[in-house]
């Protein structure tokens, strides 16, 4: 269940003590206005879901935290998880938990239990074995949590034990055919001694002047790319946070909570130095999460503030043009212009914000003003003044974007030629007997164009350097020794790699490699059909429960 996550994380370890604390303490808080659709007679969506709650098909908060908890056990960090990652997980884990009690498996014993816990990635060293230290330290650290204790911890850590017992009996054998084994180690331990020659795409600036009938031709071959889509115009009146900061206070209790709830957003790294030198943790902070506290109070209040102005406006039935300019001078409120904008690109004005699109979009000359819109400062209401359908702009409205386009269109393409060039010249060169560093320097003199060409030392794909990139590393695969690969070109490089030599592992099924080989390629394989077998044990569930309205 976890090993796609495994998979992926497992050469980025690193262990933070306080990162179990910090993201398992999940704070939910929903911001609205009067006119979000909460409020009297709504309705909730409830399923179930192996006798769990779902909101929809979302894991309940509580099994998302349990979730949470889990993986930094196993990996000892959330190891970039995203949020729809983290939900999956939640619901195959609590399915491989309704799996083990339909088939009764026990918990672990307490030999199982220890043995589980020494392979606990959160309690690994530098070393990759158990570090009894960290452990004693993780313990020490629950006393002065104040969401999670030790209990919390042994309860998830039975659980997943008991999973582990399900995603073995679900995993199966695990075939692996020979000729697998050595393909992988083909890849994995194969020895390279490697030359790379990487191209700056900004120091190739060949001269293009395209014509008339070159710029009318590209145009009309591409003209979708110039597309204009719907498009409105607006005017807005707006409401800012810091107009109501003077007005919040909050006492100490509430800031404490708040830091609390939220303390991954204020680490104590942050505070001014003088503060910790002489203060720890919460004190440090303070003046900044009391300052964050009170600024999202004081953008509620301005939510609030144009959430009686646009009730005001509807009361009174207020009409555009003058009616609406009297009503916001009354208000002291000033109207202000917005640019015109798309549905996929809000108003500069406000941030680009998708919230201000998606409201002006619903306006027009029947509803010509908006609800309260959040904003990244306080809160706005937009107001309808035209809008444009998607269209078609001549090639004169946008001929220097055209050009543009042209230009690099065509440099693209030299780009691509001279890639052809270089090859053909350091190859030439290279038969001559001339160094690769040397041969690449000629080509690049007689180019006009900046080219870094190095020798690596020998490495296998498994130690390879940080820096070897994809495209240096997806050349290998069908590259021999003695053999220069064509210019692989990404957005600003051309990487022309040559290989000086290629050692083959030992590839004899008698060989110990050959068997951890073998065996970690079994493990991988029946996994992953323990994996696809959950899902589709969390898909048929899903299908089978029908939402309830209650």
């Amino acid at each position: 269940m976890i090993s796609w996550i495994q998979r992926n994380f497992q050469h980025h370890f690193r262990l933070v003590f306080g990162l179990i604390l910090a993201v398992t303490i999940v704070s939910f808080v929903v911001s609205y206005g009067p006119s979000a659709g909460l409020g009297r007679g709504q309705k909730v969506v409830v399923r179930d879901f192996f006798g769990h709650k779902l909101d929809g098909a979302s894991p309940a908060a509580g099994d998302l935290m349990d979730a949470r908890l889990s993986i930094n056990l196993q990996l000892g960090g959330p190891g970039g998880i995203t949020a729809d990652q983290m939900a999956t997980y939640a619901l195959q884990r609590v399915a491989a938990l309704h799996i083990a009690d339909q088939f009764q498996l026990p918990g672990p014993t307490p030999a199982e239990l220890t043995e589980f816990i020494r392979n606990l990635r959160l309690f690994m060293g530098t070393s990759g074995q158990f570090d009894a230290d960290r452990y004693a330290q993780f313990r020490a650290s629950l006393r002065n949590s104040p969401g999670l204790t030790e209990g919390d911890v042994l309860r998830i850590i039975n659980e997943d034990a008991r999973i582990a017992k399900v995603q073995g009996l679900l995993s199966g054998p695990g075939y692996v055919l020979p000729a697998d084994v050595r393909e992988q180690l083909d890849r994995s331990d194969t020895t390279w001694k490697v030359a790379t020659a990487v191209v700056d795409y900004a120091s190739f600036k060949p001269r293009i002047t395209p014509t008339d009938d070159q710029v009318a031709k590209f145009f009309m071959q591409n003209s979708f790319r110039y597309d204009v889509p719907p498009t409105v115009s607006a005017s807005y009146v707006e409401f800012p946070a810091m107009a109501y900061y003077g007005a919040v206070t909050v006492t100490d209790g509430e800031v404490r909570a708040y830091y609390d709830a939220n303390r991954d957003r204020f680490p104590a790294s942050d505070a001014p130095a003088r503060d910790k030198a002489a203060k720890t943790g919460f004190d440090a902070v303070r003046p900044r999460v009391e300052a964050s506290l009170k600024l999202e109070r004081a953008r509620n209040l301005a939510v609030q503030a144009a959430s009686d102005t646009v009730y005001s406006l509807y009361d009174g039935k207020v009409a555009a043009g003058a009616p609406l300019e009297a009503a916001m001078a009354a208000h002291k409120l000033r109207i202000r212009n917005l640019a015109p904008f798309s549905r996929d690109a809000g108003p500069a004005e406000l941030g680009g914000s998708p919230e201000a699109a998606e409201a002006a979009f619903k306006l027009g000359a029947d509803r010509y003003f908006s609800d309260a819109v959040p904003t990244a400062t306080g809160a706005a209401i937009l107001f309808y003044r035209d809008s444009r359908p998607a269209h078609t702009p001549l090639l004169a409205e946008v001929r220097d974007k055209v050009v543009a386009d042209y230009i690099e269109n065509e440099r693209r393409e030299e780009f691509v030629a001279l890639g052809r060039t270089l090859h053909d010249s350091i190859s030439a060169s290279l038969g001559r007997g001339v160094p690769f560093e040397k041969a690449a320097a000629a080509a690049a003199s007689s180019s006009s164009v900046a080219i870094a060409a190095k020798v690596l030392p020998p490495f296998t794909l498994e130690t390879a350097p940080k820096d070897l990139g994809e495209t240096v590393e997806g050349a290998l695969s069908h590259l021999s020794k003695g053999q220069l690969s064509d210019m692989a070109i990404t957005a600003d490089k051309g990487y022309l790699v040559y290989v000086e030599d290629r050692k083959l592992p030992v590839l004899a099924e008698s060989s110990p490699r050959f068997a951890e080989v073998r065996g970690q390629l079994a493990y991988n394989s029946a996994r992953s059909g323990a994996e696809s077998t959950l899902a589709q044990i969390v898909d048929q569930e899903l299908k089978r429960s029908e939402p309830v309205l209650k």
